[in-house]
């Protein structure tokens, strides 16, 4: 898999690639999709408590994804081991790949946000390049879940408390490297086409931990 420097887009081919899955002992990857419609969701890792949540959204929406005919594949920025530990008491129908590199992400092209040096001449371009400032000034509250709308890395730590969510040195090494890989989401038609996407926080940094809703995932599924 190589690097795509911009989301794709519709009408691009998805590109290769060939991951494990959490919850049986094989291999998932392009060619094996190959004629057949899928969904494919780019997440952090389980250290990140709007991917966790969306994937439940995500298991969800699958029932009414396979009745189209469409796939479901949540690939998550996570270590095999740790994901089959954590799902195996959090049980999703989504088939779950992992993937701790980004590697899957970087090649769907969904952006990692880089932040510019203080004192940086070079101006601000969201996602792609970010002030400090301009992060810390977001405030998101996605699921309504806490008080009021929080500056997003103290928003993680407030909803792990609530979850219970305790990051182990795998979550923190991997929390170190990918903290600012946005999310990206895909629909590929059966002849491995991108006919729909959505990435994360694409008008700014106050959409991250944004879901797409149900009924837009839905929409575009059934013109598959």
């Amino acid at each position: 898999m190589g690097d795509q420097i911009n989301p794709l887009q519709p009408g691009e081919p998805a590109p290769a690639f060939a991951l494990p899955a959490v919850g049986a002992d094989r291999i998932v990857s392009l060619v094996d999709l190959r004629g057949r419609p899928f969904f494919i969701g780019l997440f952090r890792g389980l250290h990140c408590p709007f991917c966790r949540r969306q994937i439940r959204q995500l298991s969800g929406v699958q029932p009414a994804l396979r009745d189209t005919g469409a796939e479901t594949l949540a690939v998550i920025n996570t270590s095999l081991e740790r994901a089959r530990l954590y799902f195996r008491y959090q049980p999703t129908p989504v088939v779950l790949l992992s993937d701790p590199d980004c590697l899957t992400h970087r090649a769907f092209g969904v952006p990692r946000v880089q932040f510019l040096p203080e004192g940086s001449a070079e101006p601000p371009q969201w996602p792609e390049r970010a002030t400090m400032a301009q992060f810390q000034e977001a405030r998101i509250n996605p699921a309504g879940e806490m008080a009021e709308p929080t500056q997003p890395m103290e928003a993680n730590f407030v909803l792990n408390a609530k979850d219970g969510f305790e990051l182990d040195e795998t979550d923190q090494a991997i929390f170190a490297e990918h903290a600012t890989q946005l999310v990206g989401h895909f629909l590929v038609d059966a002849a491995g086409i991108v006919r729909w996407a959505k990435i994360e926080a694409r008008d700014g940094p106050n959409g991250i931990g944004a879901f797409p809703s149900a009924e837009e995932i839905i929409a575009a599924a059934s013109m598959l």
